[in-house]
């Protein structure tokens, strides 16, 4: 088998064995990636990592937003009552860091709600339709990616079926779903057709093998090879970013890549 999709690096699932983001930028290019992506790319200036990308040589496919401090339990304040303007600057700091990236992909996410109402709701929708103005005004695509709760348990979009209404009801060129295999296989199953289904919709599609998140060749309850092959045959042409952790180092992870006759 031999593949023509493209893969990027996931630099904050890979390569931890250096010490910080801004050295995973090179290590990634010298393994032989020509794109990576990562989420949360804060801790450093946006003239920083924008140095350790353009070193490196690497496009960048993909950020998150700001997601506020993790230890006090936030993930994001899309879908939060009360922290509208949080949201805002939220987005706005991820906007600069994309432009200074040149990254046409922002992953908005939802933030931790251990019981949802209807205000909940209605919060995230009027937060997602002010994020795809400002998606459109920039040329970027927005992605909300609906996340399993074995994985982040009281994450808000925890519905595939509540993420492709939001989309369908926004409505934007600039608003797509992220088609995480990892959580589509927990929360759903059936790949194959709701692959084919979701597609039209995707703006990027991320990979890790289920239940443990390691590469997609290690044991598991995906088949990678047929899933992969798949998605060249329904014409995905994006990115698939390795979201993955890595069973041993990176590098020795890394040989799926030739066993399954992918090019980088």
């Amino acid at each position: 088998m031999s593949l023509k999709l493209k893969f990027c690096a996931n630099l904050s699932f890979m390569f931890q064995e250096t010490n910080t983001l801004l050295e995973r930028y090179m290590v990634a290019k010298e393994v032989g990636f020509k794109a990576v992506e990562c989420a949360f790319p804060y801790d450093f200036s946006a003239d920083a990592v924008k140095t350790a990308k353009e070193t490196a040589g690497v496009e960048q496919i993909l950020i998150n937003v700001f997601v506020g401090d993790v230890r006090k339990k936030e993930l994001g304040f899309a879908a939060i009552p009360g922290q509208e303007e949080k949201f805002k600057d939220s987005l706005h700091m991820a906007i600069k860091y994309a432009k200074a990236l040149n990254c046409r992909r922002v992953h908005v996410m939802a933030g931790y709600v251990p019981e949802v109402s209807e205000e909940h709701n209605k919060v995230y929708e009027k937060n997602i339709r002010y994020a795809a103005a400002q998606f459109e005004a920039t040329n970027i695509i927005g992605l909300i990616e609906p996340i399993n709760s074995y994985s982040v348990p009281n994450y808000f979009l925890n519905s595939y079926d509540r993420g492709v209404e939001v989309v369908k009801k926004i409505n934007s060129p600039n608003l797509k779903l992220m088609l995480d295999l990892f959580h589509l296989q927990f929360m759903k199953g059936n790949l194959t057709n709701n692959i084919r289904d979701l597609l039209p919709i995707v703006g990027h599609i991320q990979a890790a093998q289920v239940p443990n998140r390691n590469e997609p060749d290690t044991s598991g309850e995906i088949d990678y090879r047929y899933v992969f092959s798949l998605l060249e045959e329904l014409g995905y042409d994006g990115w698939i970013g390795l979201e993955y952790k890595p069973l041993t180092t990176t590098k020795e992870g890394l040989k799926w890549i030739n066993n399954f006759g992918i090019s980088l």
